[in-house]
């Protein structure tokens, strides 16, 4: 099957669908909200229609009734893997059919957004083909041919997933993604910074590798502009990390409540020259470390140093005492502490809070925590999309927020 941009495609569906829907404005400042939400062929959903307001949205039913699959559609809506990371392929409807080795159906997640400058409508989805390959689609207010970057031009959208408990113990990956998807909602040129980093990453690696398997030597002229294009852009994504890890310093030490406050620092040799000496010196030495280790890099297929071997260390500010020694319950409460100035952060420069997508986040809390986590959203005038599998653990949000149960893929309202 191909998918086309017209009306009788997946892809065209979800955007006439939007095409039908007009936004009422609700009279209201700094606020980000998803007006109207359309899924297709995505996960357990065959076709899904939900209009919502500005204000938080509460998602409750049993396990397995499709909660999690609307907060990660919406988390496409965001440059990306989603909030699973996912392969592209990977949210496509399945039916037993597809199970004998034909390709991957068509997705489409579209939305009707608007904040206090106006609304707009976006979506993306998977455009499959008959050979199994597909590529992302992302079409802005009709337009089609954008980026995955232009879409964070327009919506910030940051999540908290159960499996971010382990945030803090488990590898430096999650940590570095965590912080590049704060960073790229403020600053859609940092995805593009990661991907170019990635490319030529896998480039120089390849360079290496290959003249290392045919022993032969490898084109220096090449290697030396790849090098060169790997430490401008890894500086500049070294540079931006280390930004907003200061400037959410500031925002945490000024207090979040009823949660700990964090301190953030970035640790990893590209870091620690860019912290300790001129921009100049660290790129120098950045240089002259990939051309030593071009023996080893040949061997591992990958480079020694660099952004990708960056760590973000968290600690709990009060005591002094790292994340990852700190309890589970402190760790989620340091999370919610981090995501919550971040909001902070983006209120005060753009205007308005991220989108935040909390997936089975209250079940963890106590009562002061939870309703001091409802005081901050509340607050903020933050669009919140929270799923839960206890209705009653909600119940203070009842005149604040949209109730929808959720059961076999299909949603109703509670009044």
């Amino acid at each position: 099957m191909y998918l086309c941009l017209c009306g009788s495609s997946v892809w065209g569906w979800v955007l006439n669908s939007l095409e039908k829907f007009i936004p009422e404005h609700e009279p209201r400042e700094n606020f980000m909200a998803i007006k109207r939400l359309s899924l297709k062929d995505f996960r357990c959903y065959e076709s899904i229609q939900l209009e919502t307001s500005a204000s938080p949205v509460i998602l409750t039913g049993p396990n397995g009734a499709g909660k999690t699959n609307l907060l990660e559609a919406l988390s496409f809506l965001a440059p990306g893997r989603g909030m699973r990371h996912v392969r592209l392929f990977e949210p496509s409807r399945r039916l037993r059919s597809d199970e004998l080795g034909l390709p991957a159906r068509s997705w489409a997640v579209a939305a009707v957004i608007e904040n206090s400058m106006g609304s707009f409508n976006i979506g993306t989805g998977l455009v499959s083909k008959e050979d199994g390959e597909g590529r992302r689609a992302v079409r802005i207010n009709g337009v089609e041919g954008h980026s995955q970057a232009s879409l964070s031009e327009r919506v910030a959208i940051l999540w908290i997933t159960p499996d971010m408990q382990r945030l803090f113990n488990d590898g430096a990956g999650g940590r570095r993604r965590f912080l590049d998807r704060m960073i790229i909602a403020n600053d859609p040129k940092h995805s593009v910074r990661l991907n170019a980093y990635d490319k030529v990453l896998r480039g120089r690696a390849r360079v290496l590798s290959d003249a290392r398997r045919d022993n032969f030597k490898p084109d220096y002229e090449w290697l030396n502009a790849l090098e060169v294009k790997m430490v401008e852009s890894g500086m500049a994504i070294v540079a931006a990390r280390m930004e907003l890890a200061q400037r959410l310093n500031q925002a945490c030490a000024l207090g979040i409540g009823l949660f700990p406050a964090a301190r953030l620092e970035l640790a990893g040799t590209v870091d620690y020259w860019l912290r300790d000496m001129p921009a100049i010196d660290a790129e120098e030495k950045f240089l002259a470390s990939l051309q030593r280790s071009r023996d080893e890099d040949s061997i591992s297929r990958g480079a020694a140093i660099g952004p990708h071997k960056s760590d973000l260390e968290v600690e709990f500010l009060a005591r002094k005492t790292p994340a990852r020694d700190c309890s589970t319950g402190e760790q989620k409460a340091l999370l919610l502490s981090i995501t919550i100035a971040y909001a902070r952060l983006q209120t005060l420069e753009k205007g308005f809070p991220p989108i935040l997508l909390l997936d089975e986040v209250i079940a963890h809390l106590d009562h002061e925590h939870r309703e001091g986590l409802f005081e901050e959203l509340l607050s903020l005038g933050a669009q919140a999309w929270m799923t839960g599998t206890e209705c009653n653990l909600f119940s203070s949000l009842r005149h604040s927020a949209q109730h929808f149960t959720v059961a076999g893929a299909a949603l109703e309202p509670v009044h």
